[in-house]
C-alpha cells in the first residue's frame, strides 16, 4: 500500500519525539523509506518550522525558538569545483554570498583537474545530507564531452556549474548556469577586428571545459568576421599531473607568426597570457607596439605589465545564479522547467592592445 506524504511526514516528526537528533540517512534505515524519499520529506518539514537540520542531522526544534521559514531556510548545498585560489574562488564566492542572503549554507567539495575524482567528491557532499548540489564537474574535452551521464541520477536536485552537458545525453536535462564563453571569443576577436587585426592568433588549453569553449568560440568568431584562418598554437596542460609548462616554446611560435605578419594573439588564459610579455622581449617584441594581447579570464589579466586587455566571464554571478536557481528547483520540485542559462562576458579595455602597424 502507498504511503501519502503526509503520512510519511507524520511518521518522521512521530520517530524525532524519541530522540534528541538523527542523520537522514539513519532516519531513512530506520522508517524503512528511501532516502531520496525522506530527504524531500524533511525539507518540507524544515520549511514549514516542523523541524531543524544541522550538519546533515534532523531534530525537533527546540521550544522557544524561530525556525525561518522559507525557500531558502536552513538549506544545505554541496558545491564541487575542480580547483580554489584562480578562476572558481570567484564563482564560490557569488554563490556562498547568495547562500547567505538566503539564509542557506554551502559546504565545498575539491575535485582536482586530473585527480578522477569527481564521483567520489559527490558522494561525500551526498552523505552529508545536502539538499541540493553545485557541480563544475571536471570534465575533459574531446569527442563529446565525456563523463556526464552518472550524474543524471544523483539524488538530490542539481545544477551545473560554469558547464553545460551534451545536448544528447542524459545530464542535458539538468540545470544550468554558464559562461557563455562562445561569445567571450567573439567580444575579443571583434575588438582586435575593430582595431584593423585581419589575422588574429590563438594560444589557448585543451584540458578544460572552459578551454574547449573558447576555442569553439574562436573558430566561430573567425567565420563571422571573416577574418585570416590560422592554426591554433597549443599551450601545455598544465592540469594534467607531470605535464611540462614550456611557454618559452609557445613565445617563439607566436614570434615565428609575427615574423609572417600576425599582430595580434588571444591567450587562455591570463596565468600563461602575463607570462608572455617578458618571453616575447628575447623574440626582440614587445607588447603593445609590435603585437597587441588580449588574454581570456581575467583573473590576474590587470597586473601583468603592461595591463592586458581581458574577456571578463561573469564568474560572481555564475555562481550567485546557480545558487539561486537551485533554491527555486528545491522550493518548486519538477514544476519548474529546466533552466540552461548563459551569461555573457565583458571585455575589459587596456594597454596591451593597439591597431594593426
Amino acid at each position: 500500500m502507498t504511503t501519502s506524504a503526509q503520512e510519511r511526514r507524520t511518521r518522521i516528526l512521530d520517530f524525532l519525539r524519541g530522540v534528541s537528533s538523527i542523520r537522514v540517512v539513519e532516519l531513512a534505515a530506520q522508517l524503512g523509506i528511501p532516502a531520496v524519499t525522506v530527504r524531500r520529506d524533511v525539507a518540507a518539514l524544515a520549511d514549514e518550522g516542523k523541524l531543524e537540520r544541522t550538519h546533515g542531522a534532523v531534530s525537533l526544534p527546540v521550544e522557544g525558538t524561530d525556525t525561518v521559514a522559507g525557500g531558502g531556510s536552513q538549506r544545505l548545498i554541496g558545491m564541487l569545483v575542480p580547483t580554489v585560489g584562480k578562476y572558481f574562488d570567484e564563482v564560490v564566492a557569488g554563490a556562498s554570498a547568495a547562500a547567505t542572503a538566503a539564509g542557506a549554507r554551502v559546504i565545498l567539495g575539491i575535485a582536482p583537474y586530473g585527480a578522477d575524482s569527481d564521483r567520489a567528491q559527490i558522494e561525500r557532499l551526498v552523505e552529508s545530507d545536502v539538499d541540493g548540489l553545485l557541480l563544475a564537474p571536471n570534465w575533459k574535452p574531446g569527442p563529446g564531452l565525456v563523463g556526464a551521464d552518472w550524474l543524471a541520477e544523483l539524488p538530490v536536485p542539481t545544477v551545473l556549474v560554469e558547464r553545460r552537458a551534451e545536448p544528447d545525453g542524459p545530464a542535458a536535462e539538468l540545470d544550468a548556469v554558464f559562461s557563455n564563453h562562445r561569445h567571450g571569443a567573439l567580444l575579443a576577436l571583434r575588438r582586435l577586428s575593430d582595431l584593423g587585426h585581419r589575422s588574429v592568433l590563438l594560444a589557448a588549453r585543451r584540458d578544460t571545459w572552459t578551454a574547449h569553449e573558447v576555442r569553439a568560440g574562436y573558430a566561430e568568431a573567425v567565420r563571422y568576421l571573416a577574418l585570416d584562418e590560422l592554426p591554433v598554437i597549443d599551450v601545455p596542460n598544465t592540469t594534467d599531473p607531470g605535464s611540462a609548462v614550456d611557454l618559452g616554446e609557445v613565445a617563439a611560435q607566436i614570434a615565428g607568426a609575427v615574423a609572417s605578419g600576425v599582430r595580434a594573439v588571444l591567450v587562455h588564459n591570463d596565468q600563461d597570457a602575463i607570462q608572455l610579455p617578458g618571453l616575447l622581449r628575447s623574440h626582440g617584441l614587445s607588447v603593445p607596439h609590435d603585437l597587441a594581447l588580449l588574454s581570456y579570464d581575467d583573473v590576474y589579466a590587470a597586473l601583468s605589465d603592461p595591463p592586458l586587455t581581458a574577456v571578463a566571464p561573469p564568474k560572481r554571478a555564475v555562481g550567485a545564479g546557480a545558487l539561486e536557481l537551485l533554491l527555486r528547483r528545491l522550493h518548486t520540485g519538477n514544476t519548474l522547467p529546466v533552466h540552461q542559462i548563459g551569461l555573457l562576458p565583458t571585455l575589459q579595455i587596456r594597454a596591451s592592445c593597439r591597431g594593426s602597424v
